[in-house]
This record gives C-alpha cells, structure tokens and sequence, in this order.
C-alpha cells in the first residue's frame, strides 16, 4: 500500500501466454499465474489502484528513478501547454537525463526559461527536464497514443547529432 511497483494480474481473463513465443511467456507469466503488465501503480489505503506509468518508459538518472507521466502531469497544468511527452535520453554523468517535448497552445511561444521557471521549487530539481524540445504534433500509434520510442530517437539524434559516419550507420 502506497509504493509503486509493477502491476500484476492474475484470472480466467488472463491469457495462458504468447503464441509460438515461450521465451516471451517466461518473461511476462510468472509465479502462479501471474502476468506482469508492464505499467506502474500504486495501491491506495482506500483499496484503489492508481496507475502512475510504463516501467520501459522509467527514466533512471543518477540513480533517481523519474516517472515520465508524474512530470507530463505536473507540466499540464502550465496555461499554455497544450500537450507533453517526456523521455529519457543519453547522458554521460548521469546514464539518461530528462528531455520535455512539448506542444505550445495555439499561438503561444514558450520558452525553455519560463518552462523551467514553472518547475523550479514545485517539483523535484532532478525531475526538471534538462533538455526541451517542441514540435506541432506527436507521432501517434493507430489507437491515438504517443509513440515515445520515436520520440526518445528523434531527441537523442537532434541533441546528440552523429559526429562521423560510422555513428550515422549505427
């Protein structure tokens, strides 16, 4: 009650596993039964579960473990952001570093300033997005959601640009 940790489920609803893919069952399926279903929750004093987020999308920066929609949540609530998705990129000192990418409301002009300015003393320091990137629109699956693995890509190559031609292949 009240720690975050993966979600588990467990019932006749539950699927027996991955058809053709033992490997991919043995990683999801396990002790009686149990599917781990990749999301982070939290289990209120209440009885109430309340989802926090993926654990691929988990930033894990200097040993700090950041919950990319904890941030998105937070960064909501500013006036003019229409829409946010956050995701770690590469960082030498601290293995991934928080990058914000974010969609301004119509005629709106943000600035990595007053983004960190909204963030200063309201959420942790190591949670404030160190890099902030905007764009119109998000890369989107069939269904609607963000496709953060594009995203994270696309930050990675526009603040860590390849430097020489073997790096580009890669």
């Amino acid at each position: 009650v009240g720690e975050k940790g993966e979600l588990c489920t467990r019932g006749y609803n539950v699927m027996i596993g991955y058809w053709g893919d033992e490997e991919k069952t043995k990683e999801c399926i396990v002790d009686g039964n149990w599917m781990r279903t990749g999301d982070l929750a939290i289990i209120e004093e209440t009885g109430y579960c309340h989802i926090v987020g993926r654990k691929k999308d988990m930033i894990i920066r200097g040993g700090e473990n950041i919950y990319p929609r904890e941030v998105e949540e937070f960064l909501y609530k500013h006036p003019d952001v229409k829409d946010v998705q956050i995701v770690g990129v590469k960082d030498d000192k601290f293995g991934e570093e928080v990058c914000a990418w974010i969609i301004p409301r119509d005629g709106v002009t943000l600035t990595e300033h007053q983004m960190r300015d909204y963030c200063k003393d309201q959420i942790a320091h190591y949670k404030i997005p160190k890099y902030w990137l905007w764009t119109q629109a998000f890369p989107l699956t069939v269904t609607g959601k963000p496709l953060k693995y594009i995203l994270q890509a696309d930050a990675n190559q526009k603040l860590f640009p390849a430097t020489n031609e073997k790096e580009t292949q890669i």
